[in-house]
Parts: structure tokens; sequence; C-alpha cells
């Protein structure tokens, strides 16, 4: 006998939710998976008893919400930096980006929801179901994946089944190990398949990972700079010139690296004015080519880019960032809500950013082609799949002071980690306040600074893996097959009934 089946509803609603939150302890920087899947367990038990399809939704909002409120507890921080500005939005945030996030999940459950069903079987359904609308919370309203469920296998061997189904192809294996398991457990009945659907699962993660290939490194280094700007004074005219020269110091210190990589926006002048900074990082930079943040205006629009500096000294590449951060780097209908007081927090002038064309190659000299990323766009991994070709190596600047000191930057680096296994390709890092690190193909942190230090690292540049079947087939294969297998249950259920 399911042993919820008797707790009133609102017991249960505050049981799903207290579940969501424990869940969200498998996310950085706790990474404990266990509680995640403990709590996908126990939240099948809970949804066989849900009486209605309202009541089902509501349990599945309820369970995500707490997941959300959880694992993006940071989303607070940029809000604080500005109090004066931005601070009376904080106490909604949360809120709001939580419960809103949480309405993806409360409609996969009112979907699959049916009287007197077998409860292994709606187990799967609902498993199928969330994963097709965690495709949809993706990209709806240009999409934030940010704490998928595959997110908690970074740093074990799961991983590298990313490299075979991609992010949101692993989160769907982690809920078919999970959900059809505790409905068996729940229901004391129907165990077997579960048992071999999770512990086959296990071992085909563990056989995949040992026989991925060995990484080797090239014979280039590179050098990660991280200034340890404080968001509240990164642009202060009494602090600016300071973090400049700081980076100024690491960029001339012995030995010569091969690449220097300064983080997101750390030149304190527009493109078109800053020939003078250029030149002190070429000088510092001693012949060595460099990738910078600088942020750049083109008549009305500004665009928050990344430029490449040749040996010379002499630009060489232009990457504008095209996926903006909605409310930090750009507000929607800017000018309309620029009446009540919301503007983009990132930009330093207007309502915020303009996206630039869109996902580009840009040329390294010697190490190759980079893809480059500016900071919120490695969360997206379908930035990284239309790249126009094949990469040598990842590049993210980024400026994670937004994020605060607490899950926000691990969360971020996880995230880095996870495009690097799928692409089998290396990423290299450079972050403001940190955490900058040399990231290898299987996702495995080689160098790296810590939150919150001001310094440099040095890393051997690893060598690129073959394409992995995520970089060649992306996400179609496992968006058809989930949407195949929904219809069929689908209409199961419809002649069930």
């Amino acid at each position: 006998m399911n042993p919820a089946q008797g707790w009133p509803f609102w017991l249960r609603l505050i049981s799903a939710a207290l579940l969501g939150a424990v869940a969200a302890f498998g996310l950085a920087p706790f990474g404990i998976w266990p509680a995640t899947m403990i709590a996908l367990v126990l939240l099948s038990p809970l949804f066989l008893t849900t009486e209605t399809r309202v009541k089902a939704a509501w349990l599945g909002w309820a369970f995500a919400t707490g997941y959300f409120a959880h694992a993006l507890s940071w989303i607070v921080e940029p809000f604080l930096v500005d109090v004066q500005r931005h601070g009376w939005m904080a106490p909604f945030a949360l809120t709001f980006m939580a419960g809103g996030l949480a309405l993806f999940w409360a409609l996969a459950f009112w979907l699959v929801w049916r009287p007197d069903s077998d409860g292994v079987s709606q187990a799967v359904f609902l498993a199928i179901s969330i994963s097709l609308l965690e495709f949809a919370r993706g990209y709806v309203l240009t999409g934030f994946p940010w704490a998928g469920l595959a997110q908690v296998w970074v740093n074990t061997q799961v991983a590298q089944l990313l490299s075979l189904f991609g992010p949101y192809g692993l989160g769907a294996v982690t809920l078919l190990a999970t959900l059809p398991l505790g409905a068996a457990l729940s229901r004391r009945d129907g165990y077997v398949v579960p048992i071999v659907l999770t512990v086959g699962t296990a071992c085909f993660a563990m056989i995949y990972a040992v026989s991925r290939p060995a990484v080797t490194d090239t014979d280039n280094v590179v050098r990660l700079i991280q200034p340890n700007a404080p968001q509240h004074q990164k642009w202060d005219p009494d602090y600016a010139p300071l973090f400049f020269a700081r980076q100024l110091e690491f960029s001339a210190a012995a030995p010569r690296p091969d690449l220097i990589v300064w983080p997101e926006t750390s030149v304190p002048a527009w493109l078109g004015s800053a020939q003078p900074y250029l030149t002190a990082i070429a000088d510092a930079a001693q012949g060595t080519s460099v990738f910078l943040g600088i942020q750049r205006g083109d008549g009305p629009r500004i665009y928050n880019s990344m430029i490449y500096l040749d040996e010379d000294g002499r630009q060489q590449g232009l990457y504008d960032k095209h996926h903006l951060a909605p409310f930090g780097e750009y507000v929607p209908f800017g000018e309309i809500l620029a009446q009540f007081g919301i503007y983009g927090m990132a930009a330093t002038t207007g309502n915020g950013f303009s996206a630039g064309p869109g996902a580009a190659l840009m040329d390294a000299g010697k190490l190759g082609k980079a893809l480059p990323l500016i900071c919120y766009e490695a969360v997206f991994t379908q930035d990284v799949l239309s790249a126009p070709g094949r990469a040598d190596f990842l590049l993210q600047i980024t400026n994670d002071a937004w994020f605060g000191t607490r899950s926000g930057p691990y969360q971020h680096l996880a995230q880095a980690q996870m495009r690097a296994i799928e692409q089998g390709l290396p990423m290299m890092r450079s972050a403001n306040t940190g955490v900058s690190a040399m990231i290898d193909p299987l996702g495995r942190v080689t160098e790296a600074l810590p939150l919150g230090q001001a310094g440099f690292v040095d890393s051997t540049l690893p060598k690129a893996l073959a394409p992995t079947v995520y970089a060649r087939l992306g996400d179609a294969p496992v968006f058809v097959a989930l949407l195949a297998f929904f219809a069929l249950l689908w209409r199961n259920a419809r002649e069930q009934q």
C-alpha cells in the first residue's frame, strides 16, 4: 500500500516541496547526487495518490518550486549589487523564477494524470512528459535550462553519457531510472523491470565511462587571468584602473604562455576608444596573443563582445554575444518598463545590450579555432551545437561576480564542464572573480583558481577528442524518441479509458 495514500493533500504538497528542495542538493557546490535520486524515487508515490488532474499539477508545481527555489537561491545576488536601483526587485526575483519554472513540471504532471492507471507505466509516462517539458524550458522565451537534472552527474562517471545523449537525454535517463522504481516500491509490485532499468543504466554508464578515450595534451600553454574585481567596484573610477593594472601585471609575468585570456568586460573602456588600453595589453603580453572581453558601441546599439589580439597586438577577431540574459543584459519592452524603474543590470548605459548575429568561430593562431562563449551562453547546449563548424576548443569568458559567492559560480562552472563532455572539446574559462579553469574533453578540471582569489593560472591545453555522438547528432534523436514514446503512451491511455 502507498504510505502517502491517507495523507491530506496539503501535507502531500508540503512533502513534495521539501523533496524538491532535497533534490537540489545534487547540484554544485554540494554534488550529493543520491539526494536527488532518493527525492525522485519518493516523488512517484505522492504523484500516484493524486485524485484529480488539477491536484497532480499542483503536486508537480510544489516539487519543482522547492527544487528551483533551492537550486537558484543565488538569483537574488545580482539585484543586490546596485541596491538603490535594483534592490526592490530582489524579494520577487526568486519567487517568480522558481514558481515560473515550476509551471513546466506542473504541465507535465497535468498531461499524464490518469485515474486508476498502472503505477509503473504511469511513472514512465510522467518521466517522459517531464523530459519533454524540460526541452521546452531550455527554449521557451529564449530558454533557461539552468539546474537541469543532468547537472547532478557532473564530476561522476555517469556524466560521460552526455557525449551520447546530451543534457536533456541524460535528464530523461535520470527520471526513467527513478520514477518507475518509486512507483513499484510504493505498490510493492512489479519490481523487476524498474530495478533492471535502474541497475542496467548504472552499469552501462560505468562501462561507457571506462571506455572513453584517453586525453592527451598539446604543447600550448594558456594563461587564464582572474582579477577578482567585486561587481560594486568594477566600474568605480577609483578602482577600475587598479583592476586593469592587476591584469597587466598578471599578463606580463614569466614564463611566457602561448595564449592569454582575460575575462568578460575586462577593459574599462569602449572598444572604439580603447586603443591606449589595447596597446598596454599588447605591451604586457610581450608577443603573446590575447582574448579579452570588452564592450563596444555601434550607433545606438551596444554589445558585450570578445576580441582577439594577435602576437603583434593587432585586433584580428571580434565576437558579439548573441544569447543575452533577460532582465540582466536586456529588458524585454525596455523603453516601456524603464518608465517603471526596471532596467537591465549588466549594461552600463541605456536599457541593455543588443544581440550579436549568432554563434561563430574565432581564429586563435597556432592554437586553432575557438568557439567563443560569453558568460550565460555556456548554459545553452544549443548555442554550442549551432556553431558553423568544429572548433579546436571552447572558450568562455565570464563575470561571475554577478552570481555572488554561494552556489551560482559553481553551478555555472559545472555547466561549462558539461559542454566540454558533450562536444569532446577542452574548455578554457576565464572568470573575473572565479572559478577560472581549464577543463579537459572529459569534463575534468585540470587547473583552476578558487573563487574570490586574484591571480592567474598557466595550464596546458588538452587535445580535442573526435566529435562525440551528441556533437554529430545533437538533440534531435532524443527529442524524437521521447515524443514518439509519449504519443504511444498517450494513445494507450486513451484506449484504456
